[in-house]
Formats: C-alpha cells, structure tokens, sequence
C-alpha cells in the first residue's frame, strides 16, 4: 500500500471519481480503509452494496490514449478464466467506466476479502511465521494459475533478450517452459488465510515467475527467503533460471529508476549468484 499521491490535485480528482463510481455502482463507500496504488494511480476502498454485502470498490486511472491492453483489462479477463480459483481470488462483480478531462477510469467491484494483506509494502520489511498449511495452500494455487490457457502476456522474450544482458550481466538463458502467471506476486497482494489480489497484469511468464518475484520481495528477510525457495524448488534449478534471472533485471531496473532501494544490495548479489550458474 502506498501513501495519498503527493498531488492534492490527484488525490482529490481521484476520491472524486471514487466517490462517481460507487453512485453508478449503487454502493455505499465506508469510512477509513483506503488502499492506494503506486503514485495515487489506483485507489480502493471498502463499500457496501444496498443489501448489505461488503465488497471493494477499486479505481484505476490512465490517460485516456492509453487506456486499453493488458493492465486495464487483467482483472476482467481473470474473472472468466479463474473465477473465484477454489476460494483463493477475490471475485469480480462488476466494472464501470468513466472518463474526463482526458483520462479513463474503470472502477472494479469486487468480493470483499476482510484479512488484511501481509504487508503494507510490496517489500517485506518484517519476518513472517506462515504455517506449512498457507505454503501449500499458495503452491497449489499458483499451479492452478500456471495451467491456465490463454494468450495474454506478462513478459516478452524481446524484454528478457534485452533487459538480462544488460541488469544481470548474463545472456537471456533460454525458457524451457512458458506458462501463466500472476505476474506481480508479492507480499501486498496476499494475505493469511490464503488470498491472491491484483490481477491486472496476469500472463504468460517464464516457468517459476511467481515464484521468483515472491522470492525477490522477500530478500530483506532471509528466513522468509528460503521459506520460498523450500516451497518452490523450482527455484535454483535450470528450469528456474530464466524466470529468476528475468525477475533480479526487473528488479534491478527499477532500482536504476530509483525505486526499491532498500533491495539493491540483495539483488546485486542474487545476479552475482545467477552469474555464477
């Protein structure tokens, strides 16, 4: 979870339009529990419907011109193609678009899920005592996930022959498998009992991706770490290298960005590691 933008234009704009949504939507927003995205691009909060049902109201802003593709439409094309996936993903209910002053909102309205994400930063900053029980819950699910058809992508061979090279400092190892992926698996996006949030960017990865990213959020914590190494062998074998190896290049790019840097140090390392197999 991130702070209000630092915009108090945006952040206005944005409890605005919420506000428009959850009218068209006919439901009642509650106080407190507000849920911002990266640099006040989202912005989620929980409602309630006229019969009494608690749900969450999520809105996603965007330009206008760029308002289509794979984020705007993830958590639509997941509710067919998952569902509920056995209880573990939030159901979509509904969509409403809007759009003014050249920007695009589409307000989600989803099944309310009343346990709190494990952490308030995608980067765990705390350890975390998970039972065996919630592992295997989440390697179940994330099997699920991965034998699911479907032809959207999450990351492009073009980004790996490009991006590895240049933030790992090996070439692009090759994939032996494609399958489908959550794609932004990290420690904001779960909670305990086991629940799967923020579908917008699911597709086709590199066999272990999810696994990788869990992995690279976890690296401040190194108990938590090989937590998810021990749950995901996939992790440190051959067929794991070119989903680890693309998840550090992401990483590291961000960090070149100026974002993540409390995770420099730890992916420094990890590429030295993926340089050395």
């Amino acid at each position: 979870m991130y702070s209000p933008p630092p915009d108090p234009d945006t952040e206005q704009r944005m409890r605005a339009h919420h506000t428009r949504a959850a009218k068209a939507l006919a439901v009642q927003t509650e106080s407190g529990g507000e849920f911002w995205g990266w640099a006040g691009r989202t912005l989620g909060a929980p409602t309630r419907t006229t019969d009494g049902e608690p749900v969450w109201l999520r809105l996603v802003s965007a330009p206008e011109a760029k308002a289509s593709g794979k984020l705007r439409d993830g958590a639509l094309d997941a509710q067919p193609a998952f569902g509920d996936l056995g209880g573990r993903r939030p159901a979509l209910l509904a969509v409403h678009d809007a759009f003014a002053d050249g920007t695009a909102y589409r307000a989600e309205l989803s099944a309310r899920v009343d346990e709190p994400v494990l952490s308030d930063d995608p980067v765990l900053q705390c350890d975390l005592q998970l039972p065996h029980s919630w592992w295997a819950d989440l390697a179940e699910a994330l099997e699920k996930v991965s034998a699911t058809v479907t032809d959207r992508v999450a990351v492009r061979q073009q980004y790996l022959d490009r991006a590895i090279p240049e933030f790992v400092g090996i070439p692009a190892p090759d994939v032996t498998c494609w399958t489908t992926a959550h794609s932004d698996l990290h420690w904001a996006n779960v909670t305990a009992p086991l629940r799967l949030l923020d579908w917008e960017g699911w597709g086709r990865a590199p066999e272990g991706f999810d696994a990788a990213t869990l992995y690279a959020y976890s690296l401040l914590q190194e108990d938590v770490a090989a937590r998810v190494r021990d749950a995901f062998p996939v992790l440190g074998s051959p067929a794991g290298l070119a989903a680890e190896a693309t998840v550090c290049a992401q990483l590291l790019q961000t960090v070149a960005r100026g974002d993540n840097l409390a995770l420099e140090d730890r992916l420094r390392h990890w590429s030295e590691d993926l340089r050395r197999r």
